[in-house]
């Protein structure tokens, strides 16, 4: 996959999603396949005179996941990154095969039920209901939602933004998450397929849009 400079807009990146059906959000080891590489130069990252920022992309992602058919979450190599609705179900069999069920007890379990007791929220929110408040507790929860979204149990449904005083939204936001079956139904994800079929239709897939990745890069994105 060369890298794509014609991207300008939330619309186009949806679109472009659609076709390659799986896109990393930044780079993800594969030259040009991410959307970072393939949005137009000004559209990326950039440092304003007064000290503030702009970033397109950033902005775009709420758009993309509410409106763009795609689902988001930390699926590639636990890097963020967006996959279309069309190919959802065979990466949803595939991971649930691969990680095993949260263990009753579980810090796993009581997010998954934290997040279905309440249908969303927001990450600093439910990470103070799950005890997680204390020092230095904020990565260590973050690493077990991380490995929550690589099983594809807890995804993004949007991203929620502060305001300031006069109304306007700052800052980089936060991640509303919630479970897949809630946000999409338990029917949006069911394959048909074995999950080993899942993981051989994934793999044509990524060796027909990744021509020059390596079998190992491959087997690193779809895990």
């Amino acid at each position: 996959m060369k890298s794509r400079r014609d991207i300008y807009s939330a619309a186009g990146l949806m679109a472009y999603i659609q076709e390659v059906g799986f896109l990393p959000l930044l780079s993800s080891g594969v030259y040009g396949f991410s959307a970072e590489e393939a949005v137009a130069d000004d559209c990326r990252y950039v440092v304003l005179p007064d000290g503030g920022w702009d970033w397109p992309l950033w902005k775009w992602k709420g758009p993309v996941v509410t409106e763009g058919g795609c689902v988001y979450g930390k699926f590639f190599d636990k890097k963020a990154g967006f996959i279309s609705r069309e190919w959802w179900p065979d990466f949803y069999n595939y991971r649930r095969s691969r990680y095993p069920q949260a263990a009753e007890g579980s810090i796993e379990e009581t997010i998954l039920l934290t997040l279905q007791e309440h249908g969303s929220m927001i990450t600093r929110e439910l990470r103070a209901a799950c005890g997680f408040d204390g020092p230095k507790m904020r990565g260590k929860f973050d690493g077990y939602v991380t490995r929550l979204q690589m099983s594809c149990h807890v995804v993004t449904e949007d991203f929620v933004y502060p305001s300031d005083r006069h109304g306007r939204e700052y800052g980089w936001g936060w991640s509303l998450l919630t479970t897949p079956e809630a946000l999409y139904g338990r029917e949006a994800c069911t394959a048909e397929h074995s999950p080993e079929e899942s993981y051989l239709r994934l793999t044509t897939h990524f060796r027909k849009i990744l021509p020059e990745a390596t079998d190992r890069q491959i087997k690193r994105l779809i895990g």
